[in-house]
């Protein structure tokens, strides 16, 4: 699309309770792409912060953003993004955006859905036979919520034609530096990201620093306690916390595992840990000693012991290996795939046992 001023232009729809991170940074990429120096002026890139009568939108984080603009034509802009926020305890989505994105897709604009816009696109029909890409956190609740569509959940973002979906966080200054990138040129992209601190934009591709590794099952509450488990990895949760944030008893869910998983909560938990911290040996340079203590170990020694146990070799011979070619890169689970190594049971007890 041709324009007469700048060569970027931007328009933001923001959800209720969206999350602010993903807003401003997508912005301030923008911004300091748009101008030369630190004057911040619009003039190769420009944005327009839309809502219904430009009322405020308030954040997830309680503050409040004043729109720039009421609803305009779309076809003014190369891009629509939508912030999305909370997932749950968040309004619906207001009609007024409803109609106004729908427009918007008719008339052939790309949409950009960051954070959980993604899940906006879907609820109205417009990720139809389009991949989606979403954080490794809302991957179950997508799943719950759209079993006809398959999510993508190992990647930073997925540009699928007049589509763009972006999983959130710091991936959202990576996706804005590609459409800088592709509208500007590679040298304005890289301009604003290392104003920002940032080294170099990540493609599209990078894989999400925390991927999702745990099962999908059938059953509802299997799968509600392995994203908790998920989402507590450096402070892991006693059994019987988990089993009371699900309303049931601690042999309640114990069955629930043993017949669904064919393992108890405790060694879930365990395997879900050991394969993060084995994603993390082969894709960070962190130490093993803070990655025991991000995984939530009692010490490094543990760590050690519990990493063996259930690949065969320590965390030091697990690096060198992968660093010399004497090990193969772990194949990364598809979505809903679940790794049932066998394991030393007595590893997993001795964790848990000792509060670890």
């Amino acid at each position: 699309m041709a324009h007469t001023g700048p060569k970027l232009r931007v328009g933001f729809v923001l959800m209720p309770k969206f999350t602010l991170t993903a807003f401003s940074t997508f912005v301030d990429v923008l911004r300091l792409a748009a101008d030369e120096g630190d004057l911040s002026r619009p003039i190769a890139c420009a944005w327009e912060v839309m809502s219904p009568q430009r009322r405020p939108v308030r954040s997830s984080c309680g503050i409040d953003i004043q729109p720039s603009s009421d609803f305009v034509d779309p076809k003014t802009f190369d891009y629509l993004v939508i912030v999305g926020g909370l997932l749950h305890g968040a309004p619906g989505i207001p009609p007024e955006i409803a109609r106004y994105l729908r427009n918007a897709a008719q008339a052939g604009v790309t949409l950009v859905g960051v954070c959980t816009g993604s899940f906006v696109l879907c609820r109205l029909g417009l990720m139809t036979d389009r991949k989606c890409c979403v954080s490794w956190y809302h991957y179950r609740d997508f799943l719950e919520e759209f079993s006809d569509l398959v999510p993508i959940a190992d990647r930073l973002y997925v540009i699928d034609r007049d589509r763009i979906t972006c999983s959130g966080g710091a991936g959202v200054a990576d996706l804005a530096a590609r459409l800088v990138s592709d509208r500007l040129g590679q040298a304005q992209a890289y301009k604003a990201l290392h104003i920002l601190l940032v080294e170099r934009p990540r493609s599209g591709d990078t894989a999400q620093p925390a991927p999702s590794l745990a099962a999908t099952k059938d059953d509802h509450l299997v799968s509600r306690a392995l994203l908790l488990m998920e989402q507590n990895l450096m402070e892991p949760l006693a059994i019987h916390d988990l089993a009371e944030a699900l309303s049931l008893s601690v042999r309640q869910l114990e069955r629930h595992f043993r017949n669904h998983l064919g393992e108890s909560p405790q060694e879930s938990y365990m395997a879900l840990r050991l394969k993060h911290a084995r994603w993390m040996l082969e894709h960070s340079g962190l130490p093993a000693v803070l990655i025991a203590a991000e995984l939530g170990f009692s010490d490094s020694s543990h760590f050690g012991r519990s990493f063996k146990a259930r690949y065969g070799m320590t965390p030091a011979q697990f690096r060198r290996g992968r660093r010399d070619g004497d090990v193969k890169p772990e194949s990364r689970p598809s979505p809903g795939a679940y790794d049932g190594d066998n394991v030393d049971r007595r590893v997993f007890d001795q964790d848990f046992v000792s509060g670890a």
